[in-house]
């Protein structure tokens, strides 16, 4: 079984900026990964993916937030620049089995995920 631990979070003002990690134990690493989020009284929703080296973006984060992963670190990283009062959520990191393929499927589905963070609070005043 594969365990995420999201850390980062916290209370910023508009305009700054924050980095999430979501270290990996267990199992091995898997090659796809993502960030989801969940603002209040509002679905999940997609924030970021990276698989192998490639990565892709909600429209509403592109260009203000990246997502990378250190390997030897078994971390992946969401780096927010700046943030909006409507990217207030938590943030969650999933990962993809490794028994599944990473270029089949919808990435921007939660279904497409098999393992989950707790999350981590994110709040963005203005």
């Amino acid at each position: 079984q594969v365990q995420l631990v999201e850390s980062g979070g916290g209370l910023v003002q508009a305009g700054d900026s924050l980095r999430l990690s979501c270290a990996a134990s267990g199992r091995t690493f898997s090659n796809a990964m993502g960030w989801v989020r969940q603002a209040p009284g509002k679905e999940r929703e997609f924030v970021a993916a990276w698989r192998l080296g490639a990565t892709n973006y909600a429209d509403s984060v592109k260009g203000r937030f990246t997502v990378s992963r250190d390997n030897a670190k078994n971390t992946v990283y969401l780096e927010m620049n700046s943030l909006k009062p409507e990217d207030t959520a938590v943030y969650f990191c999933a990962s993809r089995s490794t028994q599944s393929g990473l270029w089949s499927g919808d990435f921007r589905s939660q279904r497409w995920y098999s393992n989950w963070g707790q999350g981590t609070q994110v709040t963005v005043s203005s």
